[in-house]
């Protein structure tokens, strides 16, 4: 749900393409069902795809080009999950949900390229903000918060993460050598034994909810350690430093008219016709000649299915026969993680002027990371900060609340000028019907050496994508990618 300072505000669903910054959304179930005694519509295909996130757009893409066809069938009115702009005005946009591209994101990359889809640096140029006990330190883009106790503790703890991570097995974390003493506990448990101060501890919270979602003490540390292993490529392996940086990470680069245009280019290539929109997926039935899907007032056929969903929505789709235990259990344990984003719209970006980048890492919550998330023109200025995990359920459903406070988080960081936006927008990703959370499903104790085994593999004629199950920047859009490439190649292979 998209609401601006007076309530909710969604967009007119103007049909697949619905515009660079629709918000558009459809309300669980609405409108969707057959008139009493009508029959279904038919539809049949070689493969079927649920989910017109980038995953399932990405391994519709590649069905198609081998050669066969494809159905993509999308619970929503529009195209892309996760990735979605919303308009700020002046034909201008921002990104209500995923939106950087950095170094090891080759699959992304070259997918923007190929679509047309120019990036840009985020804006990094001088100083960022350590906020601390109502006091505010400036210090350079490029180096690291002034907190002389903690960071060195933080640094410390930072590096013998990396470390451990670099023991993860990254197809199959549950049989790391340490995968059972790794999983037993949490990552504040690991912390509370590997670090010594608050401001050490402080710094970590901040960057672990900023990564996540979740607080320290909701993940499994042999979670964390495959995350953090797998923000690389085959020859970098992954850092928590380049998940939480900007300049050489996950940070460093947006999309030139907003993130959303690479789902709406595939979508468009893909073609209408292979596009079925407003359709939840109630149940998949499979047999020894095939799958049959009952979504919305339509019934589709077809020999091999891909279900590109968040892990814990799959589970909430009706199965014939039944899904093997450990697969039904594994998406009962893998939720999505709180997040809510906020952007603040001025008319200018008024932080520029006095050398500030608009990042700020702050104790006091909700606002305790910001950006500058203005158009690459910089004609308006936008301050945008993430509100996650406790601090996203703290203000659910409260958005005049979270408002204030947020603003008064800009406030202390930037002056009051940044109490005073034109608009305030906030895009809750928890209230989203068919999302339920972000930006991907995280595992607690136990759970990847109870039940990982199951994440990817197949059932029948049942294949899982989404960038639950990538092996590379899982969590990211490219991990969705790649998730959908890999399940592309399960379906065709079956065929």
């Amino acid at each position: 749900m998209t609401c601006e300072e007076d309530g909710p505000r969604v967009a007119t669903r103007r049909g697949l393409l619905a515009g660079a910054g629709a918000t558009a959304a459809t309300a669980a179930g609405a409108g969707l069902a057959a008139p009493a005694g009508a029959a279904p519509r038919r539809r049949r295909a070689d493969v079927v795809v649920v989910g017109a996130g980038l995953s399932g757009l990405i391994a519709a893409r590649d069905v198609a080009a081998a050669g066969r066809s494809v159905l993509v069938v999308e619970a929503s009115g529009r195209v892309g999950g996760r990735v979605r702009n919303v308009s700020i005005g002046g034909g201008e946009v921002v990104e209500g949900g995923a939106e950087y591209i950095g170094p090891t994101q080759s699959r992304m990359a070259a997918l923007a390229a190929q679509l047309g889809v120019a990036t840009f640096p985020a804006y990094n140029t001088g100083s960022n903000l350590y906020v601390r006990e109502g006091r505010v330190t400036p210090y350079d883009a490029l180096g690291l918060p002034p907190d002389p106790e903690g960071l060195p503790d933080a640094g410390g703890a930072i590096a013998k993460l990396d470390a451990l991570a670099a023991e993860v097995d990254l197809d199959a974390p549950w049989r790391s050598p340490r995968a059972r003493e790794w999983d037993a506990q949490t990552l504040e448990t690991w912390l509370l034994a590997n670090t010594t101060t608050a401001s050490g501890r402080l710094l970590l919270d901040v960057a672990v909810t900023s990564v996540f979602s979740f607080e320290p003490r909701e993940l499994s540390l042999l979670f964390v350690l495959f995350y953090i292993r797998a923000a690389g490529d085959q020859r970098r392996p992954g850092s928590l430093v380049r998940l939480i940086s900007v300049a050489g990470g996950a940070q460093e680069r947006r999309f030139a008219g907003g993130s959303q245009r690479i789902p709406l280019a595939l979508a468009e290539r893909l073609g209408r016709r292979r596009l079925i929109l407003d359709a939840p997926v109630r149940r998949i039935a499979q047999s020894g000649s095939g799958v049959r899907l009952e979504a919305g007032d339509t019934v589709v056929r077809g020999r091999q299915v891909i279900v590109a969903l968040p892990t814990t929505l799959a589970g909430r789709i009706a199965y014939a026969p039944a899904l093997p235990a450990r697969r039904d259990q594994l998406t009962q344990r893998l939720p999505c993680g709180s997040v809510i984003k906020v952007h603040a719209v001025y008319d200018r970006p008024f932080w520029r002027d006095a050398g500030l980048t608009g990042q700020i890492v702050s104790d006091a919550g909700p606002a305790r990371v910001s950006f500058d998330n203005s158009p690459p023109r910089g004609r308006r200025g936008v301050l945008m900060a993430f509100i996650e995990a406790s601090d996203a359920r703290a203000y659910a459903g409260r958005p005049q609340a979270l408002r204030a406070a947020a603003l008064e988080n800009f406030s202390t960081a930037f002056g009051a000028r940044a109490a005073r936006p034109r608009r305030f927008l906030i895009t809750d990703w928890d209230a989203e019907p068919y999302s339920r959370g972000g930006p991907v499903g995280c595992a607690g104790p136990g759970v990847l050496t109870g039940f990982g085994a199951a994440l990817r593999r197949p059932v029948g004629r049942i294949h899982w994508a989404g960038t639950d199950t990538a092996t590379h920047w899982n969590g990211y859009m490219e991990g969705a990618l790649r998730a959908g490439e890999r399940a592309a190649r399960e379906a065709l292979r079956a065929l």
